[in-house]
C-alpha cells in the first residue's frame, strides 16, 4: 500500500490543534486536543475536534469533526474568552465506552465526556469528585489544570493535574498554583469519576524543590501526560522553561518519579549549540504533548507558534530515540511523522519549515503580536476557517533564514521558489546551517506570485534546505519546487 508523505505541522495549515494527546484505537492513532483559533485573542477559544490517521499511514489524517461543545458543560461561564475548553486527555473505561477529561476556565473542576465511540459525538458526564460529591478543586486544594489520565495494566485508574507558576500567586479565580508539583488521583473505575485515593504528590519537583536535584532548570509547569513503556512510567509535563516537554521515570505510578531529560523544545533549545530564547530555531512559547509507540518506533507530540503570538498554535510530532529506558531529545523536523527524509521531486508548502528566524533571532512569544521588523514568520491570509490551505512564511527580510529537514535531494537537480514582494537580493541556499552556499537564486520584486530557479546537484539522502534571503525589502514565501 503507497502512503502519503507526512510533514509538519502534521495537520492541514488552517488547523490549530495545540496540547495534542495521541491514542491508538482499532489500529488508528486518534489526537485530542485544544482547538485554538487563527489569530484569536487568548487560547483554546474553539470547540473540541479530533482528527485521527492509520497507524501505517502517518500522512493520511482525517477530520472527525467536532465532538465536544463548550456550552454542552453545564458549570460553563457566560464568556468563552477567558474561559477556554483547555488540553483535554481520553481513556476508554472497562465498559468498553470513551471518556474525555477536560478542564474549562472559570469553573476549578475536572470535567468528563462520555461516547461510545473514540471521535463520535461525546456527550457530558458529570465532574470528578470525592465520595462525598465535592469536586476536586473545590476543597481548596491547588489549582487543577491540564488532566492526564492513565489506565494501568491491572485496571487502576489515575488523573494527573496541577499547575505550578514562579513565585506561586494566588491565580484569577482565586486558586494557588500547586508548590509540590503534579497531583496524582486514583479514580474509581467502576464509574471513571469517584476519588479512591488522593490527591497526593508524585515526586516530579516544582520551583522550590528543585533546587540542587536534576530538576533544576526544568522544573514542572503544567502539561500532565502519564505513559508507560516495558513496565516502567514516564510522566511528560512541561517544564517551567515553558517551551520544552520534559519527562520523568519511575516504577509506580504514583511516586518517586526521577527526573530524565528533556524531549523536545519548539525552539530545539537544549540540543547542541542552542541555548536560549533569543538563538532558538523558532520563536518560542508554551508546548505540550506526549508520547506514543507506533509500529516499534517511538514519536513526540508537541505544537508549535505561528502569526507572531502564542494563541494560533499547531500540531507536530518527531520520532524520538529511545534506547535502554532513556528518551533522547528529539529535534524539530519538516518530515516529523514521515520515518525517512522526505522526496527530492515535488512541490512543498513554505510552511513546512521548522527552522523561521531572522539577523535579530527570536523571542519567546507573547498574547500580543510582536513586532514584524527584522523577523521573518508564520501566517495564513484572512481569518479562522476549516477549509482552504495557504499558510506560508511571510515577510522574509534581509537575514531571514527558512529552515526545512530532511530530503533526499540524490536525484535533485533543479529547485524553484514561488515568492511575491518587494525584494531585490539572493537568496542563498545552504544544506548545512552558516556553512557555504549549494546555490544561490537572484531575486526581484514582484506583485504577484512569481518562480526563480536554480540548478541543484551532488547532495546526498539527508540533506537540510535552508533559504537565507540577503538583500532590500521583503518577500512572502509561499512554496518551493524541487526537480
Amino acid at each position: 500500500m503507497k502512503t502519503k508523505q507526512a510533514f509538519n505541522p502534521y495537520l492541514p495549515s488552517y488547523e490549530y490543534i495545540p496540547d495534542a494527546e495521541p491514542h491508538i484505537v482499532d489500529g488508528r492513532i486518534y489526537i485530542y486536543g485544544s482547538h485554538d483559533l487563527f489569530n484569536g485573542l487568548n487560547f483554546c477559544l474553539g470547540d473540541y475536534v479530533c482528527w485521527s490517521a492509520p497507524v501505517d499511514d502517518l500522512g493520511n489524517w482525517k477530520y472527525e469533526g467536532c465532538i465536544y461543545k463548550r456550552e454542552q458543560d453545564p458549570a460553563a461561564p457566560r464568556i468563552r474568552l477567558t474561559n477556554g475548553l483547555a488540553a483535554p486527555d481520553m481513556v476508554q473505561g472497562p465498559d468498553g465506552r470513551f471518556y474525555l477529561y477536560y478542564f474549562m476556565g472559570g469553573t476549578k473542576m475536572i470535567s468528563v465526556a462520555v461516547c461510545d465511540k473514540p471521535a463520535g459525538h461525546y456527550e457530558f458526564y458529570g465532574y470528578v469528585h470525592y465520595k462525598d460529591n465535592t469536586p476536586i478543586g473545590k476543597k481548596g486544594e491547588p489549582f487543577q489544570f491540564d488532566p492526564a489520565i492513565f489506565m494501568d495494566d491491572d485496571g487502576k485508574l489515575y488523573l494527573y493535574t496541577g499547575f505550578a507558576l514562579q513565585g506561586n500567586p494566588i491565580l484569577l479565580d482565586g486558586s494557588k498554583p500547586t508548590e509540590h508539583g503534579p497531583m496524582c488521583f486514583e479514580l474509581d473505575p467502576s464509574d471513571m469519576l469517584t476519588v479512591k485515593k488522593g490527591p497526593g504528590y508524585i515526586g516530579v519537583a516544582g520551583e522550590k524543590e528543585s533546587k540542587g536535584t536534576p530538576y533544576e532548570g526544568h522544573a514542572f509547569l503544567e502539561a500532565s501526560s502519564m505513559r508507560k513503556f516495558n513496565g516502567t512510567y514516564y510522566f511528560i509535563y512541561s517544564s517551567l522553561n515553558s517551551h520544552e516537554l520534559c519527562y520523568a521515570v519511575s516504577d509506580y505510578p504514583t511516586g518517586g518519579f526521577q527526573y530524565g531529560g528533556i524531549l523536545v523544545s519548539n525552539g530545539d533549545i537544549g540540543l547542541p549549540g542552542v541555548n536560549d530564547v533569543n538563538h532558538a530555531k523558532n520563536s518560542t512559547g508554551n508546548t505540550h504533548g506526549s508520547l506514543i509507540e507506533i509500529n516499534g518506533k517511538y514519536y513526540i507530540f508537541y505544537h508549535r507558534h505561528s502569526n507572531r503570538k502564542q494563541s494560533s498554535r499547531q500540531a507536530c510530532a518527531e520520532e524520538i530515540q529511545f534506547k535502554n529506558g532513556k528518551f533522547y531529545q528529539a529535534e524539530m523536523t519538516s518530515c516529523g511523522l514521515n520515518r525517512s527524509p522526505l522526496n527530492g521531486i515535488g512541490h512543498y508548502p513554505s510552511y513546512i519549515a521548522c527552522n523561521v528566524y531572522g539577523k535579530k533571532g527570536t523571542r519567546f512569544l507573547s498574547m500580543l503580536k510582536h513586532p514584524k521588523a527584522g523577523h521573518p514568520y508564520l501566517t495564513q491570509k484572512g481569518g479562522d476557517r476549516e477549509s482552504g490551505e495557504d499558510q506560508y512564511v511571510a515577510h522574509m527580510c534581509d537575514g531571514a533564514v527558512a529552515g526545512y529537514k530532511y530530503f533526499d535531494l540524490s536525484e535533485t537537480k533543479e529547485i524553484c521558489i514561488n515568492i511575491c514582494g518587494n525584494a531585490s537580493g539572493t537568496v542563498y541556499i545552504r544544506n548545512r546551517e552558516n556553512e557555504k552556499p549549494v546555490a544561490e537564486i537572484p531575486v526581484k520584486a514582484s506583485g504577484k506570485r512569481k518562480g526563480f530557479s536554480t540548478k541543484l546537484a551532488g547532495l546526498g539522502k539527508k540533506e537540510a534546505l535552508f533559504f537565507c534571503y540577503e538583500g532590500k525589502g521583503f518577500f512572502d514565501f509561499h512554496s518551493f519546487d524541487l526537480k
